[in-house]
């Protein structure tokens, strides 16, 4: 994937001024904070941490590339440095801002006792047109029955959902 996250990383830093990099903070496995990467895709002056939590279509901080790499997911792959590193996995349960997890019953608490991950069930099942409950719903149901298989098919969907024009691999 390296002439991937190089194109991309050149194509962000021609697109317009600011860092490659757009850096999160987010919570992790056992409640542990961690820096979050992904590819910048909005303007340097529209794109502080809570803006960049709003997608919608045509907005206009956007950058035009920026609008490429979301629609490709190639914005996330960055994280795959999250997933060397040890912070992350491939898959598991979405790593959350600080204001989301405020939040959390003791229920959706159990999703930090796994390491969060690129992709997951709420990525494969909708991504970010499901409802908080669901996003929940889904992590637990991943919490209680991971599996290898499991994992396998939600990597196999995550391609689908990536490929395919709605980015949703029902």
């Amino acid at each position: 994937l390296t002439p991937v996250l190089i194109a991309a990383a050149i194509a962000v830093k021609l697109d317009s001024k600011g860092p490659v990099l757009f850096r999160q903070k987010r919570y992790g496995f056992n409640n542990e904070l961690i820096e979050v990467y992904k590819f910048r895709s909005m303007f340097v002056d529209e794109g502080d941490a809570t803006a960049a939590k709003l997608v919608t279509r045509g907005d206009p901080r956007v950058t035009p590339v920026g609008r490429f790499i979301r629609r490709t997911s190639l914005d996330e792959l960055p994280q795959l440095f999250n997933v060397l590193g040890g912070q992350m996995s491939l898959v598991g349960p979405r790593p959350q801002r600080e204001a989301e997890v405020e939040f959390y019953d003791d229920d959706a608490h159990r999703r930090l006792i796994v390491r969060p991950g690129m992709s997951g069930l709420w990525q494969v099942s909708g991504r970010s047109a499901l409802a908080w409950d669901d996003a929940i719903r889904l992590d637990l149901f991943y919490v209680e029955n991971w599996s290898l298989v499991g994992d396998i098919v939600i990597l196999l969907r995550t391609f689908k959902a990536v490929l395919a024009p709605g980015g949703t691999a029902h």
